[in-house]
């Protein structure tokens, strides 16, 4: 067994079974679509200008990182572990047997965290080890290779990194900016920069 398999089984070795650790790990798998989505709607709802900037720029990174991550997939098809490895892995969540690599869910959860770092340091710090938390968790399930999540939280940390450049950056903060003072107009919110 090769590195890459070698982390996936001792990963899902140890969480499969001890139902202390396999049943949050696996409810975090399962709920972290929401508590991205969630995430990036409280930061530009109270956040201020600087979180609305964040999020936007957040929301176009996975946008752009998750294109990009299906182009890589249809290049680059891999089955995922559980497939390839019935005997030796163990799907703790219910998945499609699709390609697996790169981990849409790694992608998404690095490009928003990271969009959102580069604007507010403490909730994208927060919000990195909750990727990378998701990124171990997602291989823990056995759904991906360590080397699915290496790749996409990668993929979705230079996206994000890319549109902090500075004519990238004013495009989304000028659409946070607008969208940003149509909320303000609607529901009073106190000022921040």
């Amino acid at each position: 067994m090769g590195v890459n398999l070698d982390l996936l089984h001792a990963l899902n070795a140890f969480v499969s079974g001890r139902d202390a650790v396999e049943d949050p790990v696996s409810f975090y798998v399962q709920a972290s679509q929401l508590l991205f989505a969630s995430l990036v709607a409280a930061v530009f709802l109270v956040g201020g200008r600087r979180g609305a900037r964040g999020a936007v720029a957040a929301l176009a990174a996975a946008a752009v990182a998750l294109a990009l991550g299906q182009v890589l997939s249809h290049l680059f098809v891999e089955q995922r572990p559980f497939v390839t490895h019935p005997r030796l892995v163990h799907a703790l969540v219910p998945h499609a047997p699709d390609s697996s690599f790169p981990s849409d869910h790694a992608t998404a959860a690095f490009a928003i965290a990271t969009a959102i770092w580069l604007r507010r340091r403490l909730v994208g710090a927060v919000a990195l080890v909750l990727a990378a938390a998701l990124a171990v968790g997602r291989v823990a399930v056995g759904v991906h290779y360590p080397g699915d999540v290496a790749v996409g939280a990668a993929l979705g940390t230079v996206v994000a990194v890319a549109l902090w450049w500075p004519p990238l950056r004013r495009v989304t903060d000028a659409v946070a900016d607008r969208l940003y003072a149509a909320l303000r107009a609607v529901v009073p919110v106190r000022a921040r920069t």
